[in-house]
C-alpha cells in the first residue's frame, strides 16, 4: 500500500472510531508503519472522526524526527516501541468509554460467549496514572501476550497485521463489555461468579524440563492421558486427529496422535492435516499460561496450517489441552 493510500486508510479508521462510539473528542491515535524505517501516525490534538491528510505526520523509526510543524501524537514513543518489537503493520489506540468503566472496577473480563473467549482470551490490564504512556515496557510486554491490553482509566492498545483486525479485537471487547453489563442487570452477581475457565486441581511439585525437549512433550501427554475431562470430552466429541507442534527453526515437530481424546502414540514429524508452529519466545508464553493457543493463532501470533474452524469442533477439549500445557514446568 502507497503512503498516500494508507493516509486515506488511516482517516476511513478514524471515522468508523468515531462512528462506533470508540473514540470521541480529541482521544485516541493511529498509526501503520510504511516501511522498516518510516510510520505514519495522527498528529497531537486531532479529531479522529474528522482527520485530514495533514493531520497525519511522517516519522523516521530510528529517531523520531519528523517534517513540518505539527506534531505527532504524544503516544509516539509508544507506537514506535510497538514497531520495533513486533511485525505489526497497525497500532490502534484509542478510549472505549464502556471498556474503560468496566474495566475501572474489574480485573479481567467475563466471558459470556464462546466468540469472546476465541478470540480475546485474558486480556492483560496495565495500571495507568497518566494521561500519555510514560512508561510503555509494561504495555510492550503485555502484548507480547495478547494483541490487544487494556490500559486501565485510559484505554485500549491493539496491534495487528492490518487496521480490519485491530479494530475488529478491539470491537468484540466492547462488545463483550456490554454483554457483561447486561448479564449483570439479570444477576447481580454474575461479574463475581461466572467463568467459562474449566476448574482443575494439579500440583506443580513436577521437575522442571528444557523446552519443547521430548521429555517435556512426553510429560504433556501423560498429563493430559491422566485427565478425566479430555477423555469424558474426546469420546463424546469424536476427538480422533492427529496434531503437530512445532518451534520455528527446529527441524523436529511434535504429533500427537489422539483416538477418543486419548494420545495413543507420539510421533516426530509435522506429517498431520493441522500443524501448530511459534517463534519460541510465543511458545513460552503458552507454556507459561499467559497465552491461549486458539487466541494465538486468531491473532497471528501462532500459525496453523489446517483449517481453524475444524478444530473449533473440539474447541472444549482442546482448550483444556492448552490450558494442562502451563501444567509441566519449563526451565
Amino acid at each position: 500500500m502507497s503512503e498516500q493510500d494508507l493516509k486515506l486508510k488511516i482517516i476511513e479508521v478514524g471515522k468508523r472510531l468515531y462512528e462506533a462510539g470508540l473514540a470521541v473528542a480529541k482521544s485516541g491515535n493511529l498509526s501503520a508503519r510504511v516501511n522498516e524505517e518510516k510510520i505514519l501516525i495522527t498528529a497531537s490534538g486531532t479529531f479522529l472522526g474528522q482527520l485530514k491528510e495533514e493531520d497525519i505526520v511522517e516519522v523516521n523509526l530510528a529517531d523520531a524526527k519528523f517534517s513540518g510543524d505539527i506534531k505527532p501524537s504524544s503516544e509516539l514513543p509508544l507506537h514506535s516501541l510497538v514497531y520495533k518489537n513486533f511485525p505489526a503493520q497497525v497500532v490502534v489506540h484509542c478510549h472505549p468509554p464502556l471498556i474503560n468503566g468496566y474495566f475501572a472496577v474489574a480485573e479481567k473480563i467475563k466471558a459470556m460467549s464462546f466468540e469472546t473467549k476465541f478470540y480475546l482470551g485474558d486480556i492483560p490490564v496495565i495500571p495507568q496514572e497518566t494521561p500519555t504512556v510514560v512508561n510503555p515496557d509494561p504495555v510492550i510486554a503485555a502484548l507480547k501476550t495478547n494483541n490487544l491490553v487494556v490500559l486501565r482509566n485510559h484505554g485500549t492498545v491493539a496491534i495487528a497485521d492490518k487496521f480490519e483486525n485491530a479494530l475488529s479485537i478491539t470491537e468484540v471487547l466492547e462488545e463483550a463489555v456490554k454483554s457483561a453489563a447486561i448479564a449483570r442487570l439479570f444477576d447481580k452477581d454474575i461479574l463475581d461468579s461466572l467463568d467459562f475457565a474449566l476448574k482443575y486441581d494439579l500440583k506443580r511439585n513436577q521437575p522442571a524440563y528444557n523446552m519443547f525437549s521430548r521429555e517435556h512433550i512426553q510429560a504433556i501427554v501423560d498429563l493430559v492421558n491422566r485427565d478425566e475431562f479430555i477423555a469424558q470430552k474426546g469420546r463424546e466429541l469424536d476427538l480422533t486427529l492427529k496434531l503437530a507442534i512445532q518451534m520455528d527453526g527446529n527441524r523436529e515437530a511434535f504429533k500427537f496422535n489422539f483416538e477418543q481424546g486419548r494420545i495413543v502414540r507420539l510421533d516426530f514429524d509435522v506429517e498431520a492435516p493441522f500443524v501448530i508452529s511459534a517463534p519460541e519466545a510465543v511458545w513460552e508464553q503458552v507454556f507459561l499460561g499467559k497465552l491461549d493457543c486458539f487466541v494465538a493463532v486468531t491473532q497471528g501470533k501462532m500459525k496453523l496450517s489446517g483449517q481453524l474452524g475444524q478444530l473449533s469442533k473440539w474447541y472444549v477439549p482442546f482448550t483444556r489441552l492448552f490450558s494442562l500445557f502451563k501444567e509441566v514446568k519449563i526451565k
